[in-house]
């Protein structure tokens, strides 16, 4: 059975009709993936990947050593909004952080168990068990990455902790290397470049672009050929080198970096609540709850 609330979750998800996401779910018996490829297919979703609900709280946060040899990215979730504004909660996620830089560790389980760098005799862990008594909200330690470099590592955080990117760079200057950090943020580039792409994923996309070219009714040969037109604006938006850059639309970013003499070798991005999804509190069935 369709219920409403996959019908709801494939609007949210492709922005298509209420029509026509219920049509291609019982074509599909359910199935969320395939009915996304089945819009997408005749044109009606124009979702390149399945969209992710940003719902989790917290805070992603940075650290940039002062030799900018060394930086690290990291998210940590809370419960609410509100813990993650108080100010003893920002200071903790601004110490972890700084201990990833400092303390190398290979995952977060380690990172727990390391002696904490501004409590002593405590370990991570242990300070943050100490935060979730003293705030009265469960926080965890989401992920983090950790970038050494001979060349230089830049960061950014935009909209007060949603966002934080991490930028290395070989050759280059800082400024250049903020600006990569900024057009990271605002595109969303998932890989550096196409050969990073799997092979999977670019195959499944010519496929979506071939059927939506039959669908448009063009012969199999023309379909083809407009499928390997269309394939480098899917690589311009995944890929950043292949990105228009933020600041000069007409000039991809490859080309900027081509010209200062420099070299992306990395980058992340974290937003925050990335894939997660958050508790939706039913106050009035909780009041009804209780007056039973």
């Amino acid at each position: 059975m369709i219920t409403a609330e996959l019908v709801k979750e494939l609007r949210e998800k492709t922005g298509a009709g209420m029509m026509d996401c219920k049509k291609v779910l019982t074509e599909t018996n359910g199935n969320m993936e395939k009915a996304i490829e089945l819009l997408r297919e005749r044109g009606i979703a124009k979702a390149a990947k399945k969209s992710e609900r940003i719902a989790a709280e917290g805070l992603v946060a940075t650290y940039v050593s002062d030799d900018k040899k060394i930086g690290a990215l990291i998210e940590v979730n809370a419960e609410t909004d509100f813990v993650a504004k108080n100010s003893d909660f920002r200071t903790f996620v601004a110490d972890v952080v700084e201990q990833v830089a400092i303390k190398n560790p290979a995952d977060v389980e380690e990172l727990l168990n390391q002696e904490s760098i501004k409590v002593a005799g405590k370990t991570v862990k242990e300070v943050l068990t100490d935060k979730i008594a003293t705030i009265g909200e469960n926080m965890s330690i989401r992920r983090f990455v950790r970038y050494e470099s001979d060349g230089l590592v830049e960061s950014y955080i935009h909209g007060d902790g949603k966002i934080g990117v991490l930028v290395e760079l070989e050759k280059g200057e800082s400024d250049l290397a903020k600006d990569i950090c900024m057009q990271v943020a605002a595109a969303r580039p998932e890989y550096l470049n196409r050969e990073e792409v799997p092979q999977e994923k670019v195959q499944k996309e010519m496929e979506i672009l071939k059927a939506q070219a039959m669908n448009e009714g063009k012969p199999a040969q023309i379909a083809e050929k407009m499928v390997q037109g269309r394939i480098g604006k899917f690589y311009s938006e995944i890929c950043l080198l292949e990105q228009p850059f933020v600041k000069e639309p007409e000039m991809k970013v490859e080309k900027l970096i081509e010209s200062k003499g420099a070299k992306v070798t990395r980058f992340a991005r974290f937003e925050k609540g990335e894939g997660l999804e958050k508790k939706e509190e039913n106050f009035a069935e909780e009041v009804m709850k209780q007056i039973k």
